[in-house]
Formats: structure tokens, sequence, C-alpha cells
């Protein structure tokens, strides 16, 4: 999904539930409601990849404004000082870039973190400060895209955690003369881009016209980095009740041949014994996302997607 401005990601799943007639739907990590940007939104069985896609790298779009600082640390809320910034293009590219690599960044009061078993910004909308502490994120990357001070343009590929208006808070603090983010455009997460999103008069409109399908990914897609097997013949009824699958139940799959030759294939795929592997049955469905139990020898499930006598017929 694309989420707007003025929308909560909440607002998204809402108005979505209504647009598809589906009660079971879930969002994959908050954007703020004057953010907008890149939300993969999960149907059905697949929200059970919420958490998973929740833990993937994230870029951004951000404008840092210099020189002024506020309550919300971007430009909506209350201003707290504000100050000429006085230094050049390449000070400011040097106190961009070194904020690249592991740092640890302490949380903004307005964020939807539990402190007490309360949200920080609900404390903060009663005007009160508690302390945090600090949480270590990884800033991949930052390209400064265009300087036209007191704005920066750049763009920020980050672990999950991160907090982007923090990060231009910390920025102009480095600088000594403030920051705040002035927008911010969620640009990918994960594998999903900003080009391929669609807001939800766009998922409407594909919904009247019987174009729904094309806003749909299988949600196999998400772990296409993972090695694949298929259930080796006898042992699809394992496969089905949940069971743990031993070695050798399972043949590495080529999505390049047809499933019967990729079940055909010599013995000696776990090799490596990859600690997470995706597994299909001899249909090419996908069934769920496996862990390697090194002390039993074994695929254990972690997350199905596919399970059930009825859905085998």
């Amino acid at each position: 999904m694309y989420k707007e401005r003025g929308f909560t990601s909440h607002d998204v799943v809402a108005k979505l539930r209504g647009i598809l007639k589906q009660k079971k739907i879930g969002h994959t990590g908050t954007l703020d409601p004057e953010a907008e940007g890149v939300l993969p939104v999960c149907l059905g069985k697949a929200t059970r990849a919420c958490g998973l896609l929740t833990d993937k790298d994230k870029e951004y779009r951000a404008v840092l404004l210099l020189g002024r600082e506020t309550d919300t640390q971007d430009v909506f809320g209350r201003v707290l000082g504000e100050r000429a910034p006085e230094t050049d293009e390449e000070a400011v590219k040097e106190a961009v870039m070194s904020f690249v690599g592991e740092y640890d960044q302490l949380p903004p009061m307005y964020s939807a973190l539990k402190v007490g078993g309360k949200r920080l910004y609900e404390l903060a909308r009663q005007g009160k400060e508690v302390e945090r502490q600090p949480r270590r994120v990884r800033i991949h990357g930052i390209v400064v895209e265009r300087l036209e001070l007191p704005r920066v343009t750049m763009t920020v590929k980050c672990s999950k955690g991160t907090y982007i208006r923090t990060l231009c808070h910390d920025i102009g603090s480095r600088l000594g003369c403030g920051g705040c983010m002035e927008s911010l455009v969620r640009t990918r997460v994960a594998q999903f881009c900003l080009e391929e999103a669609r807001t939800l008069w766009q998922i409407e409109a594909m919904r009247d016209a019987g174009t729904l399908g094309q806003a749909i990914t299988d949600v196999d897609v998400l772990f296409s980095s993972w090695p694949a097997f298929s259930a080796a013949e006898g042992s699809e009824k394992r496969l089905y009740n949940g069971n743990p699958m031993r070695r050798e139940e399972l043949r590495q799959r080529s999505f390049d041949q047809a499933p019967e030759a990729a079940s055909a294939e010599a013995d000696g795929c776990f090799a490596d014994d990859p600690k997470r592997v995706r597994i299909y049955d001899s249909r090419g469905r996908f069934i769920g996302i496996y862990s390697y139990d090194g002390k039993e020898d074994r695929y254990r499930p972690e997350t199905l997607f596919f399970t059930g006598a009825k859905e085998q017929e």
C-alpha cells in the first residue's frame, strides 16, 4: 500500500477491511500520520508474516530542517528553540555521514513504545517525560540528495526500529543548531518499493474493475532468499499435518523446472544445514517456513501458511 499523509497505519487497515470485505488484515510497521509511503499489508493467513516483515530493513527519503527543535522532533510539534544554522555544506555533509553505521538512538517521547504499560506518546500528551533506554540501530547508508540550507534532503537505509525523526534531531544536535524532520516518505520495505505501491483509492478502483489480483503478492515471495524444498513422495501427509520433516523427506526445489524433476534431484542438498527454509508440496503450493533442529536433525514448522484437509482438496 501507499499510505497517504493524514492517515494512520491503522486507518489504512480499517479502510481496506471495508474495501475488500475481509476481516483478517494486518500492517507490517507503523508510519506516523504525517509520513507517507510504502506500507506492506498482509491478508488472511499471510498476517502470520507481519512480524517477519516488521523486522526487515527499510529505506526512507527525508527532509531535515536545520535550526529548529520541537517536542515531536518534526515540524508538526511545539517549537522548543530556533537558531540559524551557522555552518557550511561540507560540515553538514560530514555530520550527516557520521551517523552511518551503528549508534545508540534514544526513542522519542512521541512514539508508540511502552514504558510502564503506557505508550510514550500518551505520557507526552500529558506533559510527562520519562526515562527511556537508548536502542542500538544501524544506518546502512545515507545519500544526501539535495543540500539547500537550512534543508537537507537525504535517502536513508536503516535497520528496524530506527526513528528518522530522531536521526534528524541528532544530526542537528551534532551541528549545534538543532534540527527536526520536515517530511518523510518510506520508499522501501524489504523488496516492496514505492513504484509498486497503491493508494486506497487505487485499490478500490482495481476491486471494481476486477483486477485486484495485480496488487497481491504471494506470501512466499517474502522468503525468496531462503532455500526452497519440496516434500518427497510419500511424505506429504506429514507435511499437511504440521509434523517435523526429516532430511530424507525433503528434496531441493528448483523454480526453473517441474516439481517432479526437482524431486528427482540427488541427495546432498543439506550440506550447509540452512537454519530456515521454505517448504512446498509436490504441487508447488507453499506450506510454510521451517527451522532446523540440530539435536533432532529435523526441520520443524515455524510459520505455516497452508494447513488443513480442506485446503488440500
